[in-house]
């Protein structure tokens, strides 16, 4: 069941994974895999990333499938906190 937001619809119920990557002086550790913190809808890991620390938000990112133009396979931090924004308003 997707919102409609102008022409295009985000299917919030879509499976997605959030990871999270390694970090050292909380950093990302670009010689390091990310790693599978939850799993569940967008929805859920959207709000899972909400819950976390604004300081550390930089170290995850949700990967669901594509919903062009608004959802990409993985989501930046900075994407995560609009499609949060953008869910407010549905």
């Amino acid at each position: 069941m997707g919102e409609l937001v102008g022409d295009s619809k985000v299917d919030f119920g879509a499976l997605a994974v959030l990871h999270k990557w390694p970090s050292l002086a909380n950093q990302r550790r670009p010689d390091r895999e990310s790693y599978q913190v939850s799993e569940g809808t967008l929805d859920e890991c959207i709000s899972a990333f909400m819950e976390k620390p604004a300081a550390t938000r930089h170290l995850y990112e949700i990967r669901t499938a594509a919903q062009p133009p608004l959802v990409t396979e993985v989501l930046s931090p900075e994407h995560v906190i609009e499609l949060s924004r953008l869910r407010e308003f549905l």
